[in-house]
């Protein structure tokens, strides 16, 4: 029985799949749907077909030059791949572009806490999400993660960037091609019995709708509530639309409407069902972690190691630092609990004297601003290309 015809089968009450979650449908959503059974049935239809029949390498070669939001489709696609993406390289009819505009605007003004929480906090949280762990690990983005955190840059970056939703911008494009990608790896993953051998799904298929919405809270949820917390100052308008810009990119991204969050108290809700039970360490996400720390620390960014260890206990939390066996330093743990408040109170004109150590703050951040908007320190625009297997030898 093929994978789609067995996903048809499937009744209500199929168990979610994830630690420590009751196996029921969540409360949000809607009868009949589940969200750790919804995946992308078309679009994986589609690019299963392609990987089959060896067509991939030619479409990457295609849509490298298909980058900015208004351009037209390259030439030399498959029609049924052509048909496809000229169908979904488009807002949804509810996105409100005012929103979407304003919502560049707070991304610019805070840019500084962003980069930072989303490559610190998000980019480190993701090691100690088991699916995603696992399957970023023995995909073949696993095998060179400068090259995966360099994408994934480009994903963010293009988000938001000014003109991100605008015809001139890049983030619808670069939305469809992350979706081609996802479908690749639904399709190859399955094949490794490496990552057969950890995975986690109940049914093997990974990335499904639940899984696209964890990673969501890992980041807009999860930015949203340390900027709260942090009281980094924010109008209602500027949340909600920053929240709407999180809406419109999870839809790119083939998340069903019926399961985004309304509201930001919708997402905490969510984020407290779907995301906090199931964070735990594994073999990958250690792995992953030290590459990716490494990959930062190769960076000048005025600090030591141990700082940036600090840093990520900070943002995240001591557990999940002992989970990754961040060694400790209590010097740099004390300056960052004391210091880093300070920073934030004084750039938002809330504390009148420069605190000591803010220079130092000031070019950690901007450090890490420069990494993200060098998209992982790739010194050309790095294309985001469908994969044609797995991590070399899984």
């Amino acid at each position: 029985m093929s994978d789609l015809s067995r996903r048809n089968l499937l009744s209500l009450g199929v168990a979610l799949g994830l630690v420590g979650v009751a196996d029921t449908v969540p409360a949000w959503a809607s009868a009949g749907a589940n969200p750790w059974w919804v995946w992308d049935d078309d679009v994986d239809r589609l690019v299963a077909g392609l990987l089959d029949s060896g067509q991939i390498p030619a479409v990457n070669t295609a849509l490298r030059s298909w980058v900015n939001n208004n351009d037209s489709l390259p030439s030399g696609l498959p029609a049924n791949l052509a048909s496809y993406l000229s169908g979904v390289n488009t807002l949804p009819s509810w996105a409100d572009r005012a929103k979407l505009r304003l919502a560049a605007d707070f991304n610019r003004r805070k840019d500084t806490y962003l980069f930072m929480l989303y490559g610190l906090g998000s980019g480190i949280m993701s090691t100690v999400i088991p699916r995603e762990s696992k399957s970023v690990y023995w995909s073949a983005g696993g095998a060179n993660m400068q090259d995966r955190a360099a994408k994934t840059f480009t994903f963010g970056y293009d988000l938001s960037e000014a003109a991100a939703f605008e015809p001139t911008g890049q983030f619808l494009v670069t939305a469809n091609k992350t979706r081609l990608v996802h479908a690749a790896v639904r399709h190859l993953l399955p094949q490794s019995p490496h990552w057969q051998a950890v995975a986690e799904e109940p049914n093997k298929i990974p990335i499904s709708n639940g899984d696209i919405l964890v990673t969501f809270h890992s980041l807009g949820t999860y930015v949203h509530r340390k900027l709260k917390e942090w009281r980094v100052p924010m109008t209602a308008a500027e949340e909600a639309a920053f929240l709407h810009m999180w809406q419109v990119a999870i839809h790119m991204l083939g998340v069903r409407d019926e399961f985004i969050p309304q509201t930001w108290a919708a997402a905490d809700t969510q984020s407290a069902q779907v995301l906090t039970p199931i964070l735990a360490p594994t073999f990958e996400g250690r792995e992953l972690a030290e590459d990716l720390l490494g990959l930062t620390a190769q960076v000048d960014l005025g600090v030591t190691r141990g700082f940036l260890n600090e840093f990520v206990r900070y943002v995240l939390s001591d557990q999940v630092g002992d989970w990754l066996n961040l060694r400790r330093d209590y010097a740099a743990a004390g300056l960052i609990r004391v210091g880093w408040p300070a920073y934030i109170a004084f750039r938002e004109g809330l504390l009148p004297i420069m605190p000591a150590g803010f220079y130092m703050f000031d070019q950690f951040i901007r450090a890490l601003a420069m990494l993200f908007l060098n998209k992982g320190s790739s010194p050309t625009t790095t294309p985001i290309t469908i994969p044609t297997g797995n991590r070399p030898g899984a």
